[in-house]
């Protein structure tokens, strides 16, 4: 089992919630000993770990160039998830499935976003693929702010396939692209469903747009064409929420 940093309050707090056996040593900065730290060190001594003080110094090596907040933590690698415990737990669902596909998103901090944004609005994975795509990085836990911790994240060797899958699982594929012919907002995002959202720019890749069963755009009232890819999961994802929880 391998071994990463996590950095900052938030990714630290999570796992310390979440995932303990997965942690190893914390070191906190001796010299800021806020509210917060002091939190997260009762809840390390509490689950029998242990706590280094330490100055600014090794926690800025400790972290190379993230962030750190003033607590650094040792991280055992996150569970690996593939495409047959997707579909294993697909099977064992009894709520309609909500899944975000990310095809081809490269900027960590953009997929910690998403993660994060996912997690909230209640989805059940998040799929992107193996290559040519950003993975599950110290930055990326930041960002997501203990989002990667709990939400699945399945890497797949071709995403055209998987979606294949998906559909002949009954999930219904809703793309965002500047061609649709609906808005989010008059789209049907109830029942079993993947968001397909594109990477940075260049948006949904043509056999990923072919694949998917309808297109939706988001109305943009200003100047601005489009949104960060991040933003614009999370106007899709909320409005999703929305709808299912009516």
């Amino acid at each position: 089992m391998s071994k990463s940093i996590i950095c900052g309050v938030h990714a630290v707090e999570s796992a310390l919630r979440n995932d303990t056996e997965n942690l190893g040593q914390i070191w906190l900065d001796k010299r800021s000993r806020n509210d917060r730290l002091k939190k997260l060190e009762k809840m390390a001594e509490e689950n029998g770990m242990r706590v280094f003080l330490t100055d600014d110094d090794k926690l800025d090596k400790l972290a190379g160039n993230n962030r750190h907040q003033g607590i650094v933590a040792e991280y055992y690698k996150l569970k690996a998830w593939t495409e047959n415990d997707l579909y294993d737990m697909l099977d064992g669902m009894t709520e309609q499935p909500f899944l975000l596909v990310l095809d081809g998103v490269t900027d960590p901090h953009n997929l910690g976003a998403c993660l994060r944004t996912a997690e909230g609005a209640g989805v059940h994975a998040v799929i992107a693929p193996k290559d040519n795509a950003a993975s599950i990085t110290p930055t990326v836990r930041k960002v997501a702010s203990g989002a990667a911790e709990i939400i699945p994240f399945v890497p797949v060797t071709n995403l055209a396939r998987t979606l294949e899958t998906l559909k002949n699982r009954g999930i219904w594929l809703t793309g965002t692209s500047d061609k649709a012919k609906q808005t989010l907002y008059q789209a049907d995002l109830k029942g079993p469903m993947a968001l397909v959202m594109g990477a940075e720019g260049a948006g949904i890749r043509r056999l990923t747009e072919e694949a998917c069963d309808y297109l939706i755009s988001i109305p943009m009232a200003g100047q601005v064409s489009s949104l960060n890819v991040s933003v614009a999961t999370g106007v899709c994802l909320f409005e999703a929420g929305r709808q299912r929880q009516r």
